[in-house]
């Protein structure tokens, strides 16, 4: 029979262990939680990430780049190349922290996708190569800061707003485009 002395000191130090290494988890899993390495940028809005064991495709939540045309002799709308370029020189072969907010309806994870702190989707709007996403936006989503760094890009005519007379939006391009 156990010494009821002798258990009252091993309980006592299981619940010290305890409290002291549920801590010591929690700090290691939020450190590592939505940690991703960037393998792959597709266009101004989409890139691949890896984490060591899986593989997932991220569309930056509420913003919208312009597009590139994946079709053999048809032009890609303006500014969609250097979008694309633009973001893979911020986040490409970097890791990067998302914050998700769902799936869109092509089973892409949509995403806030911070480096180093900083808010990649908000950069883009920011330089003028992306704009503020027009349709339903994510549940939980806060586009105001969007809107609000779209319209001071627009002002200052930075990237896809100097074009401000031929501007189509991506929505619009797709739209046009996808009868072709």
């Amino acid at each position: 029979m156990t010494n009821p002395r002798i258990h009252a000191i091993i309980v006592k130090h299981l619940w010290t262990i305890s409290f002291l290494l549920v801590p010591v988890f929690l700090i290691f899993s939020v450190c590592s939680a939505g940690q991703f390495k960037v393998s792959r940028v597709t266009d101004g809005d989409t890139i691949t990430v890896r984490d060591g064991r899986i593989e997932k495709t991220i569309r930056l939540v509420g913003i919208d780049a312009p597009e590139i045309s994946h079709k053999k002799r048809e032009p890609s709308q303006p500014f969609a190349q250097t979008a694309t370029k633009y973001l893979a020189g911020l986040v490409l072969n970097k890791t990067v922290e998302i914050k998700e907010f769902g799936q869109d309806r092509y089973g892409r994870t949509l995403g806030v996708v911070f480096l180093s702190g900083k808010n990649v989707s908000l950069e883009m709007v920011k330089v003028g190569y992306a704009e503020v996403y027009r349709g339903t936006p994510a549940a939980g989503f806060d586009s105001a800061p969007y809107w609000k760094a779209e319209e001071e890009a627009r002002a200052a005519k930075k990237g896809m707003w100097s074009q401000r007379e031929k501007y189509i939006s991506p929505r619009e391009w797709r739209r046009l485009n996808s009868g072709k």
